[in-house]
């Protein structure tokens, strides 16, 4: 599977504005951010990188005020992580990966008490979600307008955005999912903000979504989790986990 995690990573950022394709790595950048969690590069699959390719990489993102930076499936290309620590790349962090196929998801059944999963539709609803997942995520990242404007090109472009209206109208989590490409889709973002946890908020907007790419063909959907209790929720709704997902950047 992580063949296709990897396959998925180099598809899906070949849809940011700004691609640069160099020594076997694709890197992704949208000029609306600096962030790195959104201009970073991943490899291709098999890729055999040279200090020469690396050394390219790297100018790619310097010449941009970026940092060099990249996400990507070890097992998929298990060259690419000893030449770039070779080039004094360090670690940030190793996730591991959950996948979910049609057969195996299980939709919470509906009745009191169970979370209203809708879909978003005006501004207020857009930005009400990513204030909501910047809560959720403890400051990570701030609420603005551009994520807010991601969320709905996301949704607009064949992705998905689900949520859970709190009772004063805005959002008690959320939750997106990647448009699909080679086969799957990512799921990302599950958030709840901390008030209205152990509601079962997390276990429904991530049914809904792998629901939802299912239905638009999918094969399908996958998603990185960080501690037990995650993984107990994503579990329930059907994820197995099945592999890493490596996080490296070349400091200053």
């Amino acid at each position: 599977m992580s063949t296709n995690v990897q396959s998925f990573a180099v598809a899906n950022l070949r849809r940011r504005p700004v691609v640069i394709e160099t020594g076997g790595f694709v890197a992704g950048f949208d000029p609306s951010t600096t962030s790195p969690y959104i201009n970073y590069a991943t490899p291709l699959p098999g890729a055999e990188p040279t200090a020469e390719d690396v050394a390219a990489l790297i100018e790619a993102f310097r010449e941009r005020g970026l940092k060099p930076r990249l996400e990507f499936a070890p097992d998929a290309a298990p060259a690419v992580e000893p030449a770039l620590l070779a080039a004094g790349f360090t670690t940030e962090a190793v996730h591991e990966y959950m996948v979910c196929t049609p057969e195996r998801l299980a939709v919470p059944v509906a009745g009191p008490g169970t979370p209203v999963v809708e879909t978003p539709v005006t501004d207020e609803d857009f930005t009400s979600i990513d204030g909501a997942l910047s809560e959720a995520f403890a400051g990570e990242f701030s609420s603005s307008p551009e994520g807010t404007a991601r969320l709905r090109r996301t949704q607009e472009s064949g992705g998905a955005v689900r949520f859970v209206r709190a009772p004063d109208g805005g959002c008690a989590g959320g939750a997106v999912v990647s448009a699909p490409a080679v086969g799957t889709a990512e799921l990302a973002g599950v958030g709840t903000r901390p008030v209205f946890r152990g509601q079962g908020i997390a276990a429904s907007v991530t049914a809904a979504l792998t629901e939802a790419m299912f239905a638009a063909g999918a094969e399908s959907v996958w998603l990185e989790y960080s501690g037990d209790g995650s993984r107990r929720v994503y579990e329930r709704v059907g994820f197995r986990p099945e592999g890493t997902r490596l996080y490296i950047a070349l400091e200053d």
